[in-house]
C-alpha cells in the first residue's frame, strides 16, 4: 500500500505539504513580530491563526492519504461502475404549464438516450 503514496503525484503532494506547513509557521512568527512591535489585535490574531491553518492542513492531508491507503486499487479501471438511467417522471397533476414543461424535458431525455444507444 506505501507504494501508492510514492508516485510523483504524492510525493509532489507530500513536498507541497511540508513546504506549507513550515510556511505557516514563518507567517505566523512575522505576524508576532509585528503584534509586538506595536501592532494591533489583527497581528495578534493572525500570529495565533497561522499555525492552526498549518495544522488544519496536516489535519486534512492525513485524511486524504488515509482515504488514498484504504482506497480499492482497481476503483479507477474503466467498467467498473453500473450507471443506471431513471426515466423522468412525468408530473401531470397541478400547473399544466408546469406539465408540459417536464414532458418536454422527458423527450429531450429520450432522444439524448436513444443517440447515445445508437438507435
Amino acid at each position: 500500500m506505501l507504494p501508492r503514496l510514492l508516485t510523483p503525484r504524492w510525493v509532489l503532494l507530500h513536498l507541497l505539504v511540508a513546504v506549507l506547513f513550515v510556511a505557516t509557521f514563518f507567517l505566523g512568527y512575522w505576524q508576532l513580530t509585528k503584534a509586538e512591535n506595536g501592532g494591533g489585535a489583527v497581528n495578534w490574531s493572525y500570529a495565533l491563526q497561522w499555525p492552526l491553518y498549518g495544522f488544519m492542513g496536516l489535519f486534512f492531508y492525513g485524511k486524504m492519504v488515509k482515504v488514498e491507503l484504504n482506497r480499492d486499487p482497481d476503483e479507477d479501471e474503466p467498467g467498473q461502475e453500473v450507471v443506471l438511467y431513471q426515466r423522468p417522471r412525468i408530473d401531470t397533476t397541478g400547473d399544466p404549464e408546469l406539465a408540459a414543461y417536464n414532458r418536454y424535458l422527458a423527450e429531450l431525455n429520450e432522444k439524448a438516450l436513444r443517440g447515445r444507444d445508437g438507435h
